[in-house]
């Protein structure tokens, strides 16, 4: 072996996603969404029903996530539906609910933007930016999402590799924003069982990749209430910097996703039994918890 041929063999080439990447063992991302801080010691619980459907909907399901232990609300104004005869939102009225919601609750939110032309609209209420499973690859709202400097909640494509869901990160990092989180919501396989193939390889994987937090959509990730609690505790275990949930005060009368959302009551015992599992794994849980002090 010639000099050349060592000198080569030494030089580390940086990846293509050189924003996101790893750098060292505790080179890690907070993300501030209000008062929340998202990858430290605590757990981040969104949780809020998959649509807002009314006032008094979004209102009564925001008190009882905020009464048991979540810290930011979900909820989704915009819906991107597969059926364009679904319900697809209630739009800016919507996103009207979510903010007075947000603040009779005192929780931060996020909600899902669908297009560039939504960014402004949605960041003039929203806390926290969600690109869904479908529009991770919309790489113009990608970037414009970025330059929004709102924290951004990126999920994963549906049929995207990790490589492809870390590049997508990486569009709205390179756009001086490096306020994202990214969730792993489910992959689609030949599996139809469920709803999707919840990837829990996803999260140490990403983890060990990228220095940003990571958390996971069980609702989504399952499509049956039933097993969103043991799936969003193996999330957990598997290292997960939180969790994204769908909680509805009445499930059974849910326009979108009422299968797989967890009632007031189910969601109470979930984050109950999150107390007791969390320190096993070096975190903590509750409302008070991964708050900011100043």
């Amino acid at each position: 072996m010639n000099t050349l041929d060592c000198n080569i063999s030494n030089i580390k080439i940086d990846p293509a996603y050189r924003l996101a990447a790893k750098r060292s063992v505790d080179h890690t991302t907070i993300v501030r969404v209000g008062h929340i801080k998202i990858g430290a010691s605590a757990l981040t619980i969104m949780a809020g029903p998959c649509a807002v459907e009314s006032k008094k909907q979004l209102l009564e399901t925001a008190k009882s996530v905020e009464r048991f232990g979540g810290q930011i609300l979900r909820g989704g104004a915009f819906k991107p539906r597969t059926s364009p005869y679904s319900f697809r939102g209630l739009e800016e009225e919507g996103l009207k609910y979510l903010k007075l919601a947000g603040l009779e609750a005192g929780m931060p939110i996020v909600t899902e933007v669908m297009d560039t032309r939504q960014v402004g609209l949605v960041g003039a209420y929203a806390d926290m930016l969600q690109i869904g499973s479908r529009n991770m690859s919309n790489f113009p709202l990608l970037m414009e999402a970025g330059l929004s400097q709102k924290p951004i909640l990126l999920k994963r494509g549906m049929n995207a590799t990790i490589e492809e869901f870390v590049m997508a990160a990486e569009y709205i990092l390179s756009r001086g924003n490096d306020q994202v989180v990214l969730c792993e919501r489910g992959i689609r396989t030949f599996e139809t069982a469920y709803r999707n193939t919840l990837d829990l390889n996803a999260v140490p994987m990403l983890k060990s990749m990228t220095h940003l937090p990571v958390i996971v959509d069980p609702s989504h990730g399952t499509g049956h209430r039933w097993m969103v609690a043991p799936m969003a505790k193996a999330a957990i275990a598997a290292g997960a910097d939180g969790l994204l949930t769908e909680v509805h005060y009445r499930p059974e009368e849910a326009l979108c996703d009422g299968a797989q959302s967890l009632s007031p009551e189910e969601f109470q015992k979930l984050m109950e039994e999150l107390k007791v599992l969390a320190p096993s794994v070096g975190r903590k849980v509750g409302k008070d918890e991964g708050i900011l002090k100043n």
